[in-house]
């Protein structure tokens, strides 16, 4: 929530901030399960009074703050924040026997065997601000990890570097770690550099991210195969310039897995999944 908060005080500012966010495809476990469903359904519903973290509300905010500044017809939510998944997707030349069980489990399989795609699974925690500060580690970026104390009655305890290095962007200086160790990531997740890369905060390289990112879940998505550039994809969600989330067309469910992206309402605990 504070990182839309700060988007908004920018764009009330007339200034630009972009924010590049990348989340597993689904939680840990079988994303058709009543526990994974639970969590993407608040991870991206509307239930403001309760869920305000959430990709909508944050996308929300963000058209609110577009449309109080005037600059709904050139601008858009997505170009100041974007969500990204990693997914990877191998040729057949590779041959495996198919699973002919007609378990969903087995049938999942069967079908990431036939099309030979599969996401990448992120667990890593790590922020990068301004190419200047950098956070790594095992420790959640939330309060309750990193406070190094009991929170509410919890103990959350993980390792964490972090490291604040100026940034100097002049021609003749030497390479800056936070920004290398960037664009190192940049090159191995969207497989190709370009010159707006250097300036992630600019409307230009972040609609050049998306378009890759665009183009990789396309890829991704289709029964023919196609080599994608790097693994980065566009998280399969759509939302018009009022921050409103719906699923991309004919993409309710994640391939081959039925899992569905916007997940769905259980009669789990919420205190279980949130």
């Amino acid at each position: 929530m504070e990182l839309a908060l700060k988007i908004c005080s920018k764009i009330s500012a007339y200034e630009h901030l972009c924010v590049y966010i990348v989340i597993p495809m689904w939680q840990e476990g079988v994303p058709s399960s009543a526990a994974v469903q639970e969590i993407l359904f608040w991870q991206k519903r509307e239930r403001l009074e309760q869920y305000g973290q959430t990709m909508s509300m944050m996308y929300q905010i963000i058209g609110q703050a577009i449309n109080k500044a005037g600059l709904a017809d050139t601008h858009h939510p997505q170009d100041y924040l974007n969500f990204y998944c990693l997914g990877k997707c191998e040729s057949s030349s590779t041959k495996s026997p198919l699973q002919t069980c007609n378990s969903s489990e087995n049938r999942a399989l069967g079908l990431a065997q036939k099309y030979r795609r599969f996401m990448i699974y992120v667990h890593a925690k790590g922020m990068i601000v301004d190419d200047e500060y950098v956070l790594m580690g095992s420790a959640n970026i939330n309060q309750r990890s990193l406070d190094g104390s009991t929170f509410k009655g919890y103990r959350d305890c993980h390792g964490r570097l972090s490291a604040n290095i100026h940034m100097v962007r002049e021609e003749d200086s030497s390479p800056q770690p936070v920004y290398g160790y960037r664009m190192s990531l940049w090159a191995e997740h969207l497989g190709v550099l370009e010159d707006c890369f250097c300036q992630p905060e600019t409307l230009e390289c972040m609609r050049k991210v998306n378009s890759i990112a665009k183009t990789n879940w396309q890829i991704y998505a289709a029964e023919e195969y196609k080599e994608m550039t790097g693994h980065l994809m566009q998280y399969p969600i759509q939302l018009n310039k009022d921050g409103k989330v719906t699923t991309l067309p004919d993409h309710e469910c994640f391939p081959d897995v039925s899992g569905k992206v916007l997940g769905s309402s259980t009669n789990l605990p919420d205190a279980l999944t949130t």
